[in-house]
């Protein structure tokens, strides 16, 4: 009985809050990698770059997580889909770091970070709806010279990988920020849902 008692004396325990909030933080970044994948599944095969519903949710990371674990959810999402889950648009595994676009994929953690960082405190509604483009867009800084390495013809990466997709993310942008600019009325109404239950 001593010796237990001394034990528990000497032990440091982590402490519960910390641990309270190390587990609501892998929960958020772990359900934002897996909302990125399930964008992935939402596509429309059209060529080369398949449109998909991701970048709603990569944009939506950053905005929701912050900066640093908006980023960290795409890199979670990233190294899921090298190790195998079918988490991208076509499939997963580690052969998909040779896909003409991978790119776009190390452009999401950039993209995330940016919405995250660029939006922060951000009250202007027309500032915050830059911010949210800006970050979109940076995406292609990555995803556009992957493809054109592929291509080996930087005019036609633009062609098949960013002409086509311009005007559906922007309107993935104005999606996420109407709800942003509205998510006081829509707490009220998630209240209102939840009184009625």
């Amino acid at each position: 009985m001593i010796f237990l008692k001394t034990i528990r004396e000497k032990v440091v325990f982590f402490p519960r809050e910390k641990f309270f909030l190390l587990t609501k933080n892998i929960l958020l970044v772990s359900s934002f990698a897996f909302l990125t994948a399930l964008g992935a599944k939402i596509k429309i095969e059209i060529g080369l770059v398949p449109f998909t519903f991701q970048t709603f949710f990569v944009l939506a990371s950053g905005v929701f997580l912050g900066a640093k674990k908006g980023a960290l959810s795409q890199m979670l999402y990233i190294f899921l889909g090298l190790i195998g889950f079918p988490y991208f648009a076509r499939g997963g595994g580690f052969s998909y770091l040779f896909s003409p676009t991978f790119g776009y994929l190390l452009g999401f953690v950039i993209s995330s970070f940016l919405a995250g960082f660029l939006t922060e405190k951000r009250k202007n509604y027309f500032l915050l709806f830059l911010s949210l483009l800006l970050a979109n867009f940076s995406l292609y800084l990555f995803g556009l010279p992957w493809l054109s390495f592929f291509l080996q013809d930087f005019k036609k990466a633009i062609l098949l990988g960013f002409l086509p997709f311009w005007l559906s993310d922007t309107l993935k942008v104005i999606l996420l920020w109407l709800i942003l600019i509205n998510k006081n009325f829509l707490r009220k109404v998630a209240k209102n849902l939840l009184k009625n239950v």
